[in-house]
């Protein structure tokens, strides 16, 4: 079906977000953590998020080959979270993000799924430094990324935005 690369864990597939994730993606994006910590998206029917997919995140992965990926529990094939590298404006690095709906929190999914993209992310695609950037209040996603090893190195502030974010980094091999 695609030209770009699928990746799997013990328990879950990681594939590109596309349009067929439409449904997942407005769900996700709408979710009570994603508003609080990573932002309003205004998408707020399933087309907006096929449009919010085409526009926003098909065209990195169509530029680098990575993009976001839409994590998938093998068991049932619930489409549950998602995971990826995002070459983002403001950042040095490329930025690893993840987030899941609420019912598949903290069962781990968050982790296997980060850590793999983690590894492709190196040695797949040869990407040298990540960063992982999170609201203050996040505390789980700061958890999460220093379980990954990363370490917090400074406070940033996007382009266009004016919320002081963690950065955190990891350089060097997995």
């Amino acid at each position: 079906m695609s030209l770009y690369k699928t990746f799997e864990t013990e328990r879950l597939f990681l594939r590109p977000t596309s349009g067929e994730d439409a449904e997942f993606v407005y769900e996700l994006l709408n979710s009570p953590k994603w508003l609080k910590f990573i932002g309003d998206r205004n998408v707020h029917s399933v087309v907006a998020a096929r449009a919010y997919i085409k526009e926003k995140m098909r065209p990195q992965l169509e530029r680098l080959g990575y993009s976001n990926y839409t994590v998938i529990r093998k068991s049932d094939n619930a489409k549950i979270g998602t995971c990826g590298l995002y070459d983002r404006k403001g950042l040095e690095g490329v930025d690893i993000g993840f987030a899941f709906l609420p019912a598949y929190e903290k069962q781990g999914y968050g982790f296997e799924s980060a850590n793999k993209i983690k590894a492709v992310g190196l040695q797949v695609f040869g990407i040298k430094r990540l960063s992982g950037i999170t609201a203050k209040e996040n505390i789980a996603s700061q958890r999460l990324l220093e379980k990954l090893g990363f370490h917090f190195k400074e406070f940033v502030t996007l382009p266009d935005d004016d919320e002081e974010l963690l950065l955190y980094v990891f350089e060097g091999h997995s």
